[in-house]
This record gives C-alpha cells, sequence and structure tokens, in this order.
C-alpha cells in the first residue's frame, strides 16, 4: 500500500477553511509569524517560520481556542524598485506578480491561515491609514519635521542607508558617497524611552538576550552635561558624559562632523579644516579605524589653567549626548587609540586598587578604605590599553583620594556650584527618521504652499495615492521628477502648492500590521484590537529583534495616545526562530556550487570543496528549494523535517537523510494505521463531541482521550494496561510539549508512541489500539495536517479533525501505582524490587526476603525492618 501524498495534500488544502467567527464567545489566542517581503519565492526560513507557527495555530484551535491566524505581505520597499529599474516593469506589477506566486507556494505548505484577512502594505485600503496616523502624530506633537544629515549618492540622486554605504561607496552606482543636510520627517520615539525600556522587564516570555539587545539600543545612561568655553568663539560646547569624575585626565574634545558648531568653526581665521577632510571623517563613521582633524580652535579647560585643543572625530556620534566628548585616553579605550594616534597626552587619573595595573611612577598612595593621600603625579610609562576598572583618584585636584562612586558624586555637586554642568539622564536611542526619497513606499500626506507653509492633507482626501506613470530611468526619486503629481492646490488658501514628494520608511508599514489584522477591513478597529491584542505568539527571526519590534512598541504607545485602543505591549509571546543551515561547495576553482551541483560533481569523482555549515544564502549557493522537496515527498514530509531534531529558537542543520526518514515515517505511519483500520473503528463519542455544553471554552477544553469504549482500567490489566499507560504518559508529556513550544520534544513523544501502538498484540489488544490510534491520529495533525486529517476519515472519523478538541489524559493513567523498593541486608544494598505501592507490612517483608533467596539463609533473618515505599533491611 502506498500513500498518495499529492491527492490528500490537495484535496485538504482546497477545502480547509480557518475563517474566524466574529461572533464567537470562545477565549482568543492571536498566533503570527512575522510577514513576509514578496519576493516571488519561498526560502527553508520561511517554511520553518510557518510551519513553527501553525503548529501553535493549530495546537490551541484544538484546546478551544478561537484562533486567529493571519498572512499578509510587507509589499513596499527597494528590491521592486530596483526590479522595476533593471526590468521596465511598474513595481506594482511586479510585486503583485509576486503575492500570486508565494500565496500559491504558502498555501502548498497547508498553513491553517485566515486567507480572509490577507492584506499587502502596498495597497492604498491599507495605507490610507497609516496616512491619517501620520496626520495624528502630526496633531499630538509625535511627528516633526527638521534637517538632518544623510548619505548621498550622487549617480543614483538617492539617500542611502547606512546599509548600503559599502567603503564609503554607493552599493549600487558605486560612487564616492556625499553627506548632505536635508529636510527629513521625524517621530518622537525618545519621548517614550523610558517607557520602553522600564516595560522591557515585563515581557517574561521573551528570550533574554532580544530584551538585552534592546536595553542596549535604548542606552540609557547617567552622567553630566558640561558647558566647555569655546576659545575665541565667544560659544559654549556643550558635552555629555558618563565618567564626569576623569575631567582632569582630559587632553582633548572631540565633536561629530555633522555637529553644528562646525559651520562656526569654519568661518574663523585660525581654523585648519577642510570640507574635503570632514566628508572622510564622515565616511568612516561606520569603521573602526578612528581618524580625525584638528580645527585649530582650543576649548577651555573647566578647572584647569590650560586649553584642551578641538579636534572633528570619525567616533564621537551626533546622535548619542550632544555629538561632543572630553577625551580622556588613559581611562576610554577609544580616546586611547584617538591619542595614540595623533600624540595626545595620556593622563591617569584612576589608580586601580592594585598598583600593578597601571604602571606609575613618583606615586605615593595610602589607601584607608574610603580615601587616599597621594603626590601630584608628572610623568608616567607607557600604557598599554586604557584603564576602566574601580580605583582612586589621583592627578585630580579636589577629588584625589576618592574612590570612583564618590568621585562622581563629589564632581557633579561642584559642576553645579560653579553652574557650569549638571546631572543628566541620557539616552543612545534616537528619534525615527522616517523620510525616504523612495518611490515604491507610502506616500506623506503632507502639501507645502508658500503662503501657508506645511499643510496636512486633509483626512477626506486620503489616502493620497501613488503615479503610476513614472520612470526609473534617470536618477533620484521617480516622483520628484514627475510633471504632474506633485502639483496642488493648497488646501487652505486654494493656491498652487506642492506634494512632499518622500514616503515613509516600510518599517513604519511592519509597525501596525499585527493590529490591521484584528479587523477585517485593514483598519485598526478599537474594539476588535482589545480583543485579539495582544499578539499571544509572535515568531520570526532574531534580526528583527531590535528595530521592528521596538518601533511596533512605540507605535503601539503612539497610537494609544491618538485614542486608537489600549494595548501598550503588541507581542506577549516571541519566539526567535533558528536559521536553517547546509554545508558550502566550491568546485576546483572555488566557485560556489548548488547542493545539486555538488552532488553530480562527487558522482563523477570530481574535486568538490566541501565547506563548514553557514546559513543558506543566494550568494553562497548552499540553499535547498522548499517547492523542490514538497514535490518530491510532500508538504508534511517538508513541516515534519523542520520541525523534528532543533528546538524552534536553534539553527538547524539540512539533512537529506533527515527528509527521507520523515518521509518513511510519514508511510510507515499510514501504513499501520491501514492494516489496523478494521479493528480501529471510532466510537462515535471519541474525540467528536463537544467539551461543554455552554459557556467559555478554556485552555483545558479537551475531550478525555479515554473515551474510546474503555469505560475503565478494570478492562485492561497486565501488558496491555502497561501500554496504555505509557500512551497516556505520551500523550500528557507531549501536550506539556507544546505548551512550551518544545516542538520537537512533541515529534519525538508521537514518534514513540507510534512504535509502543505497533508493538500491541492485534488479537489481545484491540481496545487499546484502537484509542491509542485515535490519540496519535489527533496529536500528529498540528505537525503533519494532511495525513492526520485523511486518516481520521479512513478510521471513521466525523467532520474536520482540525476542528476536534484535543485529547486529555486519564489521570487515573499517569500516577505510578508501583514503587521500587531498596532491599538491604544488614545495611547494604543488595538489590530493588518493584511492588504495589503501599503494599501490606508483611507481605512486603515476604517479598524482599523471597528476591534474595539463594543469596542468604532464611533461616537466620533475625529481624526486616522496613521504611514504607522506601526500603526493607533485612538483619540476619
Amino acid at each position: 500500500m502506498k500513500y498518495d501524498f499529492k491527492s490528500v495534500e490537495k484535496f485538504y488544502q482546497e477545502k480547509w477553511n480557518f475563517s474566524v467567527d466574529k461572533n464567537s464567545n470562545q477565549e482568543k489566542c492571536y498566533v503570527l509569524e512575522m510577514f513576509p517581503y514578496p519576493s516571488g519565492k519561498i526560502h527553508m526560513g520561511h517554511l520553518r517560520n510557518y510551519a513553527i507557527g501553525d503548529v501553535i495555530a493549530r495546537y490551541k484551535r484544538a484546546c478551544g481556542f478561537d484562533v486567529l491566524h493571519p498572512i499578509g505581505w510587507d509589499a513596499f520597499g527597494l528590491p521592486a524598485e530596483n526590479a522595476a529599474r533593471d526590468n521596465n516593469i511598474n513595481p506594482e506589477t511586479w510585486t503583485k506578480e509576486n503575492i500570486g506566486n508565494m500565496r500559491m507556494q504558502l498555501k502548498s505548505i497547508g498553513l491553517s491561515y485566515d486567507w480572509d484577512r490577507e492584506l499587502a502594505t502596498c495597497d492604498p485600503d491599507y495605507y490610507k491609514h497609516e496616512q491619517k496616523f501620520f496626520l495624528d502624530f502630526l496633531k499630538h506633537g509625535i511627528a516633526y519635521r527638521k534637517e538632518s544629515w544623510v548619505n548621498w549618492d550622487p549617480v543614483d540622486e538617492t539617500v542611502l542607508a547606512n546599509e548600503q554605504v559599502v567603503d564609503g561607496k554607493g552599493w549600487r552606482s558605486g560612487a564616492i558617497v556625499e553627506k548632505r543636510k536635508l529636510s527629513q520627517w521625524f517621530l518622537k520615539i525618545t519621548d517614550f524611552a523610558e517607557d520602553l525600556l522600564g516595560c522591557l522587564k515585563g515581557l517574561e516570555n521573551w528570550p533574554e538576550k532580544v530584551k538585552t539587545m534592546q536595553e542596549r539600543w535604548i542606552g540609557k545612561s547617567e552622567g553630566a552635561t558640561i558647558e566647555f568655553d569655546i576659545v575665541g568663539l565667544n560659544k559654549k560646547l556643550k558635552i555629555f558624559t558618563t565618567y564626569p569624575h576623569t575631567l582632569f585626565g582630559a587632553s582633548f574634545c572631540a565633536i561629530a562632523p555633522e555637529h553644528p558648531i562646525v559651520q562656526d568653526i569654519k568661518q574663523q581665521s585660525v581654523a585648519q579644516v577642510t570640507d574635503t577632510e570632514i566628508q572622510e571623517i564622515m565616511l568612516k563613521k561606520k569603521s573602526d579605524e578612528k581618524i580625525g582633524v584638528y580645527t585649530g580652535i582650543n576649548v577651555k579647560h573647566p578647572f584647569l589653567d590650560k586649553e584642551l585643543p578641538l579636534y572633528i572625530a570619525s567616533f564621537v556620534l551626533m546622535e548619542y549626548g550632544e555629538g561632543a566628548i572630553f577625551g580622556c585616553p588613559a581611562h576610554d579605550q577609544r580616546d586611547f587609540e584617538f591619542a595614540t594616534k595623533y600624540g595626545l597626552p595620556i593622563i591617569p587619573v584612576v589608580s586601580p586598587f592594585t598598583s600593578d595595573v597601571i604602571p606609575v611612577r613618583d606615586a605615593e598612595i595610602q589607601y584607608d578604605g574610603s580615601q587616599c593621600q597621594t603626590t601630584q603625579v608628572t610623568s608616567v610609562e607607557v600604557l598599554k590599553e586604557a584603564y576602566t576598572g574601580d580605583g582612586v583618584m589621583l592627578n585630580s585636584g579636589f577629588l584625589n583620594g576618592l574612590v570612583v562612586n564618590d568621585a562622581k558624586e563629589t564632581m557633579l555637586k561642584k559642576l553645579e556650584e560653579k553652574r557650569i554642568g549638571k546631572k543628566t539622564i541620557n539616552y543612545r536611542l534616537h528619534d525615527w527618521g522616517i523620510s525616504r526619497q523612495r518611490y515604491w513606499g507610502c506616500p506623506i500626506p503632507i502639501i507645502y504652499c508658500k503662503d501657508c507653509g506645511t499643510v496636512p492633507v486633509p483626512e477626506k482626501d486620503l489616502p493620497v495615492v501613488l503615479p503610476t506613470d513614472v520612470e526609473f530611468k534617470s536618477g533620484g526619486n521617480p516622483i520628484d521628477h514627475h510633471p504632474t503629481w506633485k502639483l496642488v492646490d493648497c488646501p487652505k488658501c486654494g493656491k498652487q502648492a506642492e506634494r512632499e514628494t518622500d514616503t515613509l520608511d516600510t518599517f513604519f508599514e511592519s509597525s501596525w500590521y499585527f493590529a490591521a489584522f484584528c479587523s477585517d477591513n485593514k483598519s485598526i478597529d478599537k474594539a476588535a484590537c482589545n480583543r485579539f491584542m495582544p499578539v499571544d505568539y509572535y515568531i520570526g527571526g532574531i534580526e528583527h529583534a531590535i528595530l521592528h519590534l521596538l518601533y511596533s512598541r512605540f507605535f503601539c504607545r503612539a497610537l494609544i495616545k491618538c485614542g486608537y485602543f489600549d494595548i501598550k505591549e503588541p507581542f506577549s509571546t516571541l519566539i526567535t526562530q533558528g536559521m536553517v543551515c547546509h554545508e558550502t561547495y566550491k568546485d576546483e576553482n572555488s566557485k560556489w556550487l548548488f547542493p545539486e551541483e555538488a552532488k553530480e560533481l562527487i558522482a563523477q569523482d570530481a574535486k568538490v570543496q566541501i565547506g563548514k555549515v553557514e546559513k543558506m544564502s543566494k550568494s553562497k549557493k548552499n540553499t535547498v528549494d522548499p517547492n523542490f522537496i514538497i514535490e518530491k515527498y510532500g508538504a508534511d514530509t517538508a513541516r515534519l523535517f523542520v520541525l523534528s531534531d532543533t528546538p524552534p529558537e536553534k539553527d538547524m542543520e539540512w539533512s537529506d537523510d533527515g527528509v527521507e526518514g520523515c518521509s518513511r515515517y510519514i508511510h510507515k505511519l499510514w501504513r499501520m494505521v491501514m492494516q489496523l483500520k478494521p479493528i480501529a473503528i471510532l466510537e462515535a463519542s471519541i474525540l467528536s463531541s463537544q467539551c461543554y455544553d455552554t459557556g467559555i471554552q478554556k485552555k483545558d477544553a479537551c475531550i478525555p482521550a479515554s473515551r474510546s469504549g474503555i469505560t475503565s482500567n478494570q478492562n485492561v490489566t497486565g501488558k496491555l494496561l502497561e501500554y496504555r499507560k505509557k500512551i497516556h504518559k505520551l500523550l500528557h508529556e507531549l501536550t506539556n510539549d507544546l505548551e512550551h513550544c518544545r516542538l520537537n520534544c512533541a515529534v519525538a513523544k508521537f514518534r514513540e508512541m507510534t512504535n509502543l501502538i505497533a508493538e500491541i498484540d492485534v488479537e489481545t489488544g484491540k481496545s487499546v489500539i484502537d484509542e491509542g490510534i485515535c490519540i496519535l491520529i489527533r496529536v500528529v495533525e498540528p505537525f503533519m495536517p494532511h495525513l492526520a486529517e485523511n486518516l481520521w476519515q479512513e478510521v471513521g472519523g466525523e467532520g474536520m479533525l482540525c476542528m476536534q478538541p484535543w485529547p486529555k489524559a486519564d489521570e487515573s493513567l499517569l500516577a505510578d501505582d508501583t514503587v521500587t523498593i531498596a532491599v538491604q541486608v544488614n545495611g547494604k544494598l543488595r538489590t530493588t524490587i518493584k511492588v504495589a505501592m503501599n503494599l501490606p507490612q508483611e507481605e512486603l517483608k515476604k517479598t524482599a526476603i523471597g528476591s534474595m533467596s539463594g543469596k542468604i539463609d532464611q533461616d537466620k533473618v533475625r529481624a526486616v525492618y522496613t521504611v514504607p515505599n522506601k526500603i526493607v533491611n533485612i538483619v540476619i
């Protein structure tokens, strides 16, 4: 007998419907995988991600939850625009064709999506809502416009993200990237920084590493803001530092190349910096190399009668603090490397409690636990690296002898007394720049009028829709070059004005799509959001751990402020699935090979270099096409393989043998059930009746697995009872694994259950086999839904299996009714015996003595002592 997976899978994929019942009063469970970009073809990462989510969704549905499990498309973005340029095709056409292809591929996997709620972010019916959000953000002071520095590609005439600048050149044109100052739209995410940080602790079902990554990205730090007088400029330079106690060790100051004061410096006659040097420094910001240029300007030290040279430096970020630092090379590694490169003084001001860490000459330190006396150090040995640890202060005037923490507090008080500084809390997080000079994105609903200024598009005129007749042959933003689209009458005065031609960052779309799924019209329906949100299980790659998740958390807070709903945290449980990896291959000329190409060459005894196992990628060709696996082995085999051996959060290694093994198991299970089919006809009650007559179904809304004609354990005894107990224990453990998303462990349990059922004697174990098969078919359904549905029908199940309740293990079969007893002779362990729990004392003694037959002389037994259910000690 052969299982025809192709016809079975096609049949059930056309028959399934997982639409959410609007009028349901069941408890909700919202399962969501991060939606895909429509590249046109799914890959193994997609398969694993969506299979994980589908198992959870199907299991929760079986447990009585009203499951929302939607799918959509993150459809705006640069790849579509590049495809339009390269293939002379409209991005919308390219995107929609890809969506059609990928929709068909995802349906072939058998995913239990509510396809009625499908959305695409490039649909005007979707992005008209985010245009409304933008206008509301503007009203509530969350959105604003300012000038900022950007990476500018002079050939493509467009802004580039930092990631698109490679070795200082545009990733596409190869042109040397410039820095330009443009007016950009921003969202005030920094207003929510403290709340975003503080609420991380409450996300108990998030991986700790993700919370740590977000915590570091937000980057709360406590320190001081200090004002330095700039010599010759009659201006002050504000500097934020977390090390105010090291101020006496400052040997230079540095500013970011974008710092506003750079323009003032360039106008001074003593200035020694050129535009070319500034551009070079800006392009080094992403590198490890620390370069700078002396401006020709100095700043006054706040406490010492000396001036510090002011540099423009690549490692100083405008986005952090005030965009300026004072450099203390002895106690900051970046400052140390910079000072070493440019021959600047290195002055130690913190001495460790052990004098061998920073070798210092001419110092006499006496430490009494809180303070110490020290002489002024006039020279130091050459340091190999900065010292950043704890210690006591030296070379620091009024701070000398204080330990670091006390020195910080003393310095803060002194700065405030002199009114040149104050205690400051700073965040690494900076406001979110959402302007993109791209065509394929959501238009920003703003109009610029010469008389009225910046004017929001009236809500009645939304959506502002992209023009379709654009050309991509010339560089720059196609919307900006369009002859008519941007021309519009001002909503206030009626005079001719121009639209904003920037589009929104695509993170804008993905920061609220999960809320759009809650309603069936792609908008934010407050009642629907308050019912379904937060997302109970959110599954996606670790690469989205910072920006996407952080922006989504911010968006919820911003929408609360605008009155849209009441949900602050969008995702309750976060599962960051690992990558799918594969060996890499090269031919004798060191060119990458696809796995199939490598196999062919190996079969021909050709030389093939087998490299390390790495994440599947197009560039290294170590990919396997999911469609090929589905076509050859079936969707259930593909699903089972990516879920079998590795926890969802870990990377998994592709294995051809593993795929073959999963395929063999599926055919084995089908054959076993078909062979036992005559005696596995279901009782009418098993798994097909409702758990409750009325009321909301809870998490434990499961039908007892024992309702298969076995009315009590008295009907099954001996070895069959042991088999039944093992089946129910496996069911209990498997269910617990699914509750905790240990999907690979659940797979191991039902495969063990399969082997166990196959061992049972067909002649004597009919009822136990019947029950075991019924349980097995139900529990494999989330993993192999097509096979399970087919087997359900074959054994006489009523309705669709995917809508049947989850089996519940018989509690009476989970408790052990036997116990292992240690048998001792004169206090030394000699053997163990398994007996009924709470066996009467005399029977226990007799059994224990009998277990020692031939090993002791029973006539010499003087006494027998027992510890119930634990020990028997025979004294001879």
